[in-house]
């Protein structure tokens, strides 16, 4: 059986660090560097031949930078001869434009799903997808692992109150997310409706259900400005709403995110680590994951204490 090699690409190395630590491993020897042009220049600093490579790279920061260092590191890797390379993103990019939503849109995720395999990756394994369909993309094996398991733990842990709580969706889209992490506590759900101006920007919002004088846990699998999980918040304390509470599986936190995170009556926000987040920014764990090397993934081995984490069998 082929050994593993973990190496970390540049957009998030804590996590990458982390996932060495919890296997046991030192991480791969790489060296990223950028030509005065802007061309990105990656070197794998040892043999990866017969080797079962992973490489972890989130879709956050320089999104574009960091998008091609794994496409490279990828091609290093396979035409060095390696067994298998496997992509670990946490965080998918581009995972927002997963559909022709308007004339002449692009379908941006199928592109990098196409750029991922042509570059010579054997196996995908990223987080909570802004959409399953995205996992149709791919001609080769992906790994969509879900937040719900360390959810769920979160909740019943850090809030009191959950036995009188209601999940509650920011959008639609979400509905059958909620709805699973609603069931498994036994209370209720609801959901909000919202328009949008523009991209990025919320123009009025319609709660579905009833949260009168219950704790609301908003449950997303993304938030990137922040505009809509806070005047959703807000809509909730309107609806008279005890407390609001807020789980993101995604923390992306982008231009005024913080500011109105500040702003909003949040009695806390828990964004998970799959993203390198800003600091003072509250976090939990997210689940523990056992991925072994024949393609299977199991349950949660024992309750979450790390971030994800990729295992040897």
């Amino acid at each position: 059986m082929p050994n593993i090699v973990l190496f970390s690409g540049s957009s998030h190395q804590d996590l990458s660090q982390k996932v060495a630590d919890r296997l046991g491993l030192e991480l791969g020897k790489v060296i990223t560097k950028k030509f005065s042009n802007q061309e990105t220049c990656v070197e794998i600093g040892e043999s990866v031949r017969g080797e079962d490579v992973y490489i972890v790279q989130s879709g956050c920061g320089e999104i574009n930078d960091n998008l091609m260092e794994l496409l490279i590191m990828i091609n290093a890797c396979k035409i060095a001869s390696s067994s298998r390379v496997t992509a670990v993103i946490p965080c998918f990019p581009y995972a927002r434009q997963d559909k022709k939503d308007k004339s002449r849109a692009p379908i941006s995720a199928k592109l990098v799903a196409n750029m991922l395999s042509v570059a010579g990756a054997d196996h995908i394994i990223t987080m909570d997808l802004h959409a399953s369909q995205i996992q149709g993309f791919f001609d080769i094996a992906v790994d969509n692992l879900y937040a719900e398991p360390a959810v769920l733990q979160w909740i019943r842990e850090n809030i009191p109150e959950w036995k009188n709580s209601c999940i509650v969706s920011p959008d639609a889209g979400g509905a059958k997310r909620v709805t699973s992490i609603a069931d498994r506590l036994n209370v209720e759900f609801a959901l909000i409706h919202k328009e949008r101006k523009k991209a990025n920007e919320v123009d009025r919002m319609v709660l579905v259900g009833d949260v009168k004088d219950r704790v609301a846990i908003l449950v997303d699998d993304m938030a990137d400005t922040c505009g809509t999980i806070c005047k959703a918040a807000e809509k909730l304390i309107d609806a008279g709403a005890i407390k609001v509470y807020a789980i993101l599986t995604h923390g992306i936190f982008s231009g005024p995110a913080i500011t109105r995170i500040n702003d909003a009556p949040f009695e806390a926000l828990a964004p998970s680590m799959t993203p390198a987040l800003p600091e003072a920014t509250p976090t939990f764990p997210a689940p523990l994951f056992r991925v072994e090397t024949q393609e299977r993934v199991s349950p949660p081995l024992r309750p979450a204490s790390f971030y994800l984490c990729v295992l040897p069998c």
